[in-house]
């Protein structure tokens, strides 16, 4: 069986993670700062919190910025749910921006034409959050631009994108964002089992998320209200969530961003064998304008629409289980309900009929990758 996305350990995974298991701290422990200082330092940020996962980086982000009932986030259709549910997880409300044909992240050009509709209406969102799909960033100048002309807050949706550059920078590095989240799935760039993190230059916002992912409590009397009792004394200040990460988790996490940049030139070399492979094929490749930055997450190809669950069915029948990234959110049951359906973002309505997920891991070797594609390429005769 290849397997689209998969995690790759080796034994000093296994010994960072032992070590832990032999030590005095199994949560809330000395492998937490280690894990979120390699994971910062590498993304050229001041602070970092480390939680359970990218979803719960996601919503204590929003919280820290104050989202809440009557507010609105946008973010792209093209995405899992969890971008959009991190805005009525915290009481607020929900819209999209299209994406951009090319790139599929979220079109800055779609974004201008709707802020300007918003603000004639007074309904213009709070924060924005653009999703960096399949690892390529987003035009993070202009969204950036158009967050300080519209007086928006920005978090970047990293998921797929630690390793990721853009404009020479890295990904991470909150240049043009107040906060970047990613995670770290088993098919993400590194894994911690489950887990996320959260990145800010700013040391308010670090300071509200690390107490939101462990119950809104401080240990800190210069946060207090009123007396305190003693050197055993807390304070809850904040309704916080139990979203913190274990020193199992940060331990694999430490050691496997010693191994992000192989990890990163593995997908890299893959993405090159891919477009040579797939050449002249009746396919449409990722724009290329950007595959040394990108992290490649991802690798997504697109076909005829009426072709696509063939070819879906021959890839799964020869054991290549690819899938497909994402189901528009707008078009979730749940979405529905709010109101959302089809045609209100074509171009992600019809980007998904015709996306499927092909391979890309540190672990699939070139023959595997041969088999995948000629696979393919019968599936398409």
């Amino acid at each position: 069986m290849i397997r689209y996305g998969c995690q790759s350990i080796d034994e000093d995974d296994k010994a960072a993670v032992r070590a832990v298991l032999e030590s005095d701290w199994l949560t809330q422990g000395p492998a937490i700062p280690r894990f979120e200082r390699a994971v910062a330092d590498y993304c050229g940020v001041p602070f970092a919190a480390a939680v359970s996962s990218g979803t719960a980086a996601l919503h204590i982000s929003c919280l820290a910025l104050g989202v809440g009932p009557g507010d609105v986030v946008w973010t792209s259709p093209n995405t899992f749910v969890a971008s959009a549910n991190c805005a009525l997880y915290s009481g607020a409300d929900v819209d999209f921006v299209d994406i951009d044909r090319a790139t599929l992240n979220l079109d800055p050009a779609k974004l201008a034409d709707k802020l300007v509709t918003a603000r004639r209406a007074g309904r213009l969102p709070k924060v924005v959050i653009p999703v960096h799909f399949s690892g390529r960033s987003c035009d993070m100048e202009a969204i950036d631009s158009l967050a300080r002309e519209f007086g928006l807050r920005v978090i970047e949706d990293a998921s797929h994108a630690l390793g990721a550059s853009h404009g020479g920078a890295a990904v991470g590095s909150c240049g043009h964002s107040d906060i970047t989240v990613t995670s770290f799935h088993p098919v993400k760039l590194i894994t911690t089992g489950e887990g996320g993190m959260a990145l800010t230059r700013d040391e308010a916002l670090a300071g509200r998320m690390a107490r939101l992912r462990s119950h809104g409590i401080t240990s800190d009397p210069a946060l207090a209200e009123g007396e305190w009792d003693g050197p055993w004394y807390y304070q809850q200040i904040d309704l916080g969530y139990n979203y913190r990460m274990t020193d199992l988790q940060a331990a694999l996490g430490e050691s496997q961003m010693k191994r992000l940049p192989q990890f990163l030139s593995r997908r890299r070399a893959l993405i090159r064998r891919y477009r040579e492979l797939l050449a002249g094929l009746p396919i449409t490749l990722p724009a290329a304008n950007a595959d040394e930055e990108s992290a490649w997450h991802l690798f997504v190809v697109r076909v005829a629409a009426e072709r696509r669950r063939a070819v879906y069915d021959a890839l799964r029948a020869a054991d290549i289980v690819t899938t497909i990234h994402y189901i528009p959110v707008h078009l979730q049951p749940w979405y529905r309900r709010l109101g959302f359906g089809p045609g209100d973002f074509p171009e992600a309505e019809r980007y998904y009929r015709e996306a499927i997920t092909l391979p890309v891991h540190p672990r699939l070797s070139d023959a595997e990758q041969d088999f995948v594609v000629a696979t393919l390429k019968a599936a398409l005769a």
